[in-house]
């Protein structure tokens, strides 16, 4: 795979799953904007990609702010004058039992991994349509397709990715611009640290026993690697890809099959 004279946003790029697509990306040959509210971070993987000797820029942006996702757009097009690839990576987590819930809750985790990937999305989609084609991939999970009760908002948020791509690759197939899903399982990034650690206080279990319990019922026998998303993410991003989209693509190690 080789995305010479792409250009690619990823948003939530800072760390974990999207620093590992933006440095996957652009290892093979991708121009990158990290598209990350966390200044420090955002810039210092940018600094990776030109190490790679790659053209990067670092765009400071809250996903859940038309303004932002507006900057985004535009400083990607001022830069690089063209958008070909979005991977819509940013997301956040809360484990709590459904009882416990509140509106705020339910609201802010919603908001985020949903309602900002599909107006990210809206956003980039006019250059893509400009000019022919394009390349959305979302980020969505395994609790999209098999819901726990400590995730229950996180979960319906996941199915909502799943749905939302499902639509946006309807709606723009005609504009030859794919749309599709990929659905991690137990990756090692410091989002699961966080899990570990709430579904032990949920559990009563020490720390690092929940994550064990997990990768203990992995065919594959590991923990995920971020690198692990990246290499399909990539490939959901290249031309070897043409002829798919609308699919949310399991990345488990085995542990779900459907």
């Amino acid at each position: 795979m080789r995305f010479d004279e792409k250009v690619a946003i990823v948003t939530g790029a800072g760390r974990g799953i999207g620093r590992a697509i933006a440095l996957r990306l652009a290892g093979e040959g991708a121009t990158i904007v990290v598209a990350e509210m966390d200044r420090a971070s955002g810039e210092a993987v940018a600094g990776e990609v030109r190490a790679l000797g790659r053209r990067s820029i670092a765009v400071q942006i809250d996903v859940t702010a038309a303004a932002d996702r507006q900057r985004m757009v535009d400083e990607t097009l001022k830069s690089f004058g063209k958008i070909d690839i979005l991977v819509n990576n940013a997301g956040v987590v809360q484990v709590k039992p459904p009882m416990e819930l509140t509106e705020a809750d339910w609201d802010f985790v919603l908001a985020v991994n949903a309602k900002a990937l599909f107006f990210c999305t809206q956003a980039v989609v006019p250059a893509m349509i400009g000019a022919g084609s394009g390349k959305i991939v979302n980020l969505a999970s395994a609790a999209a397709k098999m819901g726990r009760p400590p995730f229950a908002h996180y979960a319906a948020s996941k199915a909502a990715v799943v749905s939302i791509t499902q639509t946006w690759a309807v709606e723009l197939a005609p504009h030859h611009i794919n749309v599709n899903c990929v659905c991690p399982g137990v990756v090692d990034t410091k989002m699961w640290d966080i899990i570990d650690a709430e579904m032990g206080r949920y559990l009563g279990l020490p720390r690092g026993e929940y994550m064990r319990s997990r990768i203990d019922q992995i065919p594959l026998g590991r923990v995920e690697k971020p690198e692990d998303v990246a290499g399909v993410a990539a490939f959901l991003c290249s031309a070897d890809a043409d002829y798919m989209t609308g699919q949310a693509i399991n990345v488990t190690g085995g542990t779900m099959m459907h």
